[in-house]
């Protein structure tokens, strides 16, 4: 019989190709999210599919029918860049979430948990990475105490905390990965940042690019930050689900960065037509882009992890998922995200 791994969040960004790639190793996965109904997406792949609201105890009941399971990947919990700022909304889904997960696991003989984290929880973000340095797996735990992501640090804090508590109490393996971003298409170009709705940055470049319009590189161009496919970072996850070590923090990173003109490079090579390529233009009185380095060398020897997608394949790649729109049963058309113009 294959081992049965649970996603919770399998719905969304990362637990809906988290759970098609495990699926594909040969897991017996149990789906399951927060909407009522998945259209009939897991069906179709093999997978059964539950509707539960992780922040109610009860709604967990509906699981008892599954026995023992393997391993939780655990991606449920509200995001601040994908919904409307809610303070009590993101306690209630990712810390008391967590801990009804944790509950759940308890009762259902699971001892192994890999769930996503922040670099906003590090008390040295800023200084970490400063002249060249990169941000080690073990940094001390904090949080910003201003902005749209405070909550939703103290939140995955605290929700590391239990998790962190389970493996002393009980021997749970944990594994806590944390990541900036994982790049993936989404019908969905737009995020909330700074508590306003727009379009996420590297799609809008992605539309001048396609549209051919002109594109101007802010700051200090060569400044880079980490750039990891979401084909790379499911197999990752494989690698927890399938490790029998103890686990604990690692850093998602590639061993490399993108500077900004790379980015931006690659993405006129990529989406502009060949005969038609955005122009680019260089403003240096711009102020400067973010930076961000893991030091990735614990993830890489203890989870056997080698990434595989360079930038200009996760471009490539993405243009494809962007005409396929493979998980459109789940996230819908692009039509259905319109927004009018706020660039």
């Amino acid at each position: 019989m294959n081992k049965k791994v649970v996603v919770f969040g399998a719905t969304g960004n990362l637990g809906a190709p988290v759970s098609v790639k495990l699926k594909a190793d040969g897991y017996d996965v149990i789906a399951v999210g927060g909407r009522k109904n998945d259209n009939g997406f897991f069906q179709e792949r093999g997978m059964s599919y539950y509707s539960v609201n992780i922040k109610d105890k009860d709604s967990f009941k509906i699981l008892n029918e599954i026995g023992d399971v393997y391993a939780v990947c655990h991606f449920a919990g509200s995001l601040p860049s994908r919904y409307a700022y809610d303070p009590q909304d993101l306690i209630e889904s990712i810390t008391v979430g967590t801990l009804n997960v944790l509950q759940f696991m308890l009762q259902h003989n699971c001892k192994k948990i890999i769930f996503p984290q922040s670099p906003y929880d590090l008390a040295d973000y800023f200084e970490g990475f400063k002249n060249g340095g990169k941000l080690g797996p073990d940094l001390r735990r904090s949080f910003p105490l201003t902005g749209d992501h405070s909550i939703y640090a103290i939140a995955k804090n605290a929700a590391v905390d239990l998790i962190e508590h389970c493996h002393a109490a009980y021997g749970f393996q944990r594994f806590i990965l944390r990541f900036f971003t994982i790049y993936e298409y989404h019908p969905n170009p737009y995020h909330y940042a700074n508590f306003k709705r727009r379009m996420m940055p590297y799609r809008m470049l992605m539309d001048r690019a396609m549209k051919s319009l002109p594109i101007e590189i802010w700051g200090d161009c060569k400044k880079k930050k980490e750039m990891v496919y979401i084909k790379d970072f499911v197999q990752l996850v494989s690698n927890c689900v399938s490790s029998d070590i103890e686990g604990g923090t690692y850093n998602v990173g590639n061993g490399w960065q993108v500077s900004l003109e790379e980015q931006i490079k690659g993405i006129v090579e990529v989406f502009s037509p060949k005969d038609n390529p955005s122009t680019i233009t260089y403003v240096k009185d711009k102020p400067d882009p973010l930076e961000n380095a893991f030091d990735a060398t614990k993830t890489f020897e203890e989870l056997n992890w080698t990434p595989k997608y360079s930038y200009l394949d996760q471009l490539r790649d993405f243009k494809k998922e962007m005409a396929e729109n493979p998980y459109a049963k789940l996230w819908g058309q692009p039509e259905d995200y319109h927004l009018t113009d706020e660039r």
